[in-house]
């Protein structure tokens, strides 16, 4: 039986951290951010809707750009508040997938976010926070910045992000 992206991708079963296999696979071959980033599109295709990349991955880090485009904006020609909360979602929940252990899991309870300013032009959303080393039931902060490329902070989120271990097949 073929799985499907979506299992393959999943943070939810298995006993491999298939997020961080596909990036250290993939980020350092031509078009393989961008490939990376389309498989995690395809395994969420809400967080696929905004079309954003990737560019870098790191244990507990992630830089993803979303392009300001028709798509994504508003009626004031800015990017829409909404997309702006995919970003961050994405944004932090591949920081936290790639460094979680094998045996773990996670899932989003909640999030806020504090727009700044119009969002306009390339927007980067960063990543910085300490995952946990265990599967061990907890509940993290996720931290996201959202800047333009004048280095303007944009929007900043926070995701409530619970972590466990891996249900059992």
């Amino acid at each position: 039986m073929v799985a499907s992206l979506a299992d393959l991708l999943s943070v939810d079963s298995g006993n491999r951290n298939m997020i961080r296999m596909a990036w250290d696979n993939l980020h350092k071959l031509p078009g393989g951010k961008v490939l990376f980033s389309k498989l995690i599109g395809r395994a969420a295709p809400y967080t696929g809707t905004i079309n954003a990349q990737v560019v870098e991955l790191t244990r507990g880090r992630s830089r993803v750009l979303l392009e300001d485009r028709p798509a994504v904006r508003n009626h004031l020609r800015c990017v829409h508040a909404i997309a702006l909360v995919n970003l961050a979602e994405l944004a932090g929940n591949v920081a936290v997938a790639y460094t979680l252990p094998d045996d773990a899991r996670f899932i989003v309870a909640g999030l806020s976010i504090e727009y700044i300013k119009k969002a306009r032009g390339l927007i980067e959303a960063v990543t910085e926070v300490e995952v946990p080393t265990t599967s061990a039931r907890q509940e993290i902060a996720v931290p996201v910045s959202m800047r333009n490329e004048a280095g303007e902070e944009v929007a900043r989120a926070t995701l409530r992000t619970l972590i466990g271990p891996k249900r059992k097949n």
